[in-house]
Order: structure tokens, then sequence, then C-alpha cells
């Protein structure tokens, strides 16, 4: 398998698992055992635009890209492929912090409805 193949695979998981954290809630008002997975996402998710970290996902995408031969980004997955769609200007603290209280907000506001729905609240 060529580091191409998995650079785009790494990609398609990458993404996936930002969905997952912005909106994963959705899946617990179906399944609630979801939950178990979807909260420590969604509180990885959140840590990493509150503290400015790289997710670790986005080096290991960048180095199987060079040993593919393909051209690489600076900055993180969210910078390159979310922000540079929504926000033009680029990522700053302000917008990263707004990404994890949307994170959180989302994600409050389902659980919130799943406990409600379960009688826990």
């Amino acid at each position: 398998m060529s580091f191409g193949v998995l650079a785009d695979g790494l990609l398609l998981l990458h993404a996936l698992f930002v969905l997952f954290v912005v909106a994963g809630g959705a899946l617990a008002l179906r399944w609630p055992r979801v939950a178990w997975v979807h909260l420590p996402a969604a509180a990885w998710g959140a840590i990493i635009e509150f503290v400015g970290f790289t997710c670790p996902l986005t080096p290991l995408e960048q180095t199987w890209r060079r040993a593919a031969g393909g051209r690489t980004y600076e900055g993180g997955f969210i910078e390159h492929y979310v922000t540079a769609a929504l926000y033009p200007s680029g990522l700053t603290r302000r917008v990263q912090i707004v990404l994890g209280l949307v994170v959180l907000g989302v994600n409050g506001w389902i659980y919130w409805k799943v406990w409600r729905r379960r009688g826990l609240a």
C-alpha cells in the first residue's frame, strides 16, 4: 500500500473523527451507549482547540504525504482543511476557542436531550 493511499485514508478518518466530535452526541439520542465513546472524543476535541495543540494524526498524515512525494502543509488539520474553507484569513486563538465552545455547546444540548429523554434530568 502506498504512503499516498495511507495519507488519504488517514485524512478521511481524521475528518470523520472531527465530525464525530462535533455532532456524534446525536448518535447518543438513538444509541445511548455511544456516549461512552463520544464524551471522551468530544473532550479531546475541545481540549485540542482550547489549548491550541495539534492532533497527533496531523503530523502522521504529513509524514505519509512526504513519504509519498506529496506536498505537506503548515499548521493543523482544522486550520488547513476546515478553517481554510470557513475562515480564509486563517486560524486565530479566538476562532479556536469558538470552535471549542461550539463542540461543547452542540454536545451539551444533545446530552441534555438524552438525559431528559431517559428521565435523568
